[in-house]
């Protein structure tokens, strides 16, 4: 009974395949759904998942069709990274001022005008006559000491030039709150320092102008001079001869 149970499913099975080779494909459809074995849920053959071999080398390869397509872009066009600065954005940096004046702003500042704003931003620290609060340096004072034991190197003893005056102060002026002080402002404390220092009269100007033309009595106590060349030869291995010993410390008496 079972043979003949075995028998007679193999021969509908072997009767539905003939049945499915004879249609067209819907028959093949509704022969897919009875789901035989091998396929999937719906009758189609899984794909297996790509090993990390195939997935490494598809990211290697469209690494390189982008490196390539970078390189194929034109030099000029890869090249344009940012933008040219503005005339304003290069004039907040371009403030440095040499000691021939060039580099001076536009504007001017009395003696007068500076010594109001000398008491409210630099006599806390500097002193009310530049003689230097506590130990904050001095701006006055210091003359006929750079040769000494002591010297004290202040505006009216030290500084070789005027207009770097201007500089320092709107740089790094007033302490704890430097680059603030307007060109009107740096230009009036420019002209009452030196006031200060007796290398001005009170009706002294400093300007673009005036400030290159300024004699500091320190001026030509610099001079320029060139590194000279070193004679020496270069060398590479061995370059210092081992110490050798002359003396030993020897201690006589224990230490206490």
């Amino acid at each position: 009974r079972a043979v003949a149970c075995n028998s007679h499913k193999a021969v509908s099975k072997g009767a539905m395949d003939s049945r499915v080779s004879r249609n067209d494909g819907k028959g093949e459809s509704r022969a897919s759904s009875q789901n035989p074995a091998g396929r999937g849920k719906a009758g189609i053959i899984p794909t297996p998942p790509p090993s990390r071999g195939g997935v490494k080398a598809a990211l290697l390869a469209a690494m390189l069709v982008l490196f390539i397509a970078a390189m194929a872009l034109p030099a000029a066009q890869a090249q344009q990274i940012g933008r040219p600065a503005t005339r304003a954005e290069i004039a907040i940096l371009d403030r440095d001022v040499r000691a021939d004046g060039k580099g001076l702003p536009e504007g001017a500042g009395s003696v007068a005008a500076g010594e109001r704003l000398y008491e409210q931003k630099c006599a806390a620290c500097h002193g009310d006559f530049g003689e230097g609060a506590g130990r904050m340096p001095a701006l006055t004072g210091g003359e006929g000491t750079l040769n000494t034991d002591r010297p004290r190197r202040t505006i009216g003893s030290y500084w070789p030039f005027a207009p770097t005056i201007f500089d320092y102060l709107t740089r790094a002026m007033p302490f704890g709150h430097a680059a603030t002080l307007s060109a009107r402002e740096a230009y009036a404390l420019t002209a009452f320092l030196l006031d200060l220092n007796d290398i001005v009269g009170e009706d002294f100007i400093a300007s673009a102008k005036t400030l290159p033309g300024v004699k500091m009595p320190n001026r030509e106590g610099f001079t320029t001079a060139p590194r000279p060349r070193s004679p020496a030869t270069r060398c590479m291995r061995a370059c210092r001869k081992p110490p050798r010993i002359i003396a030993r410390a020897t201690r006589k008496e224990p230490r206490p």
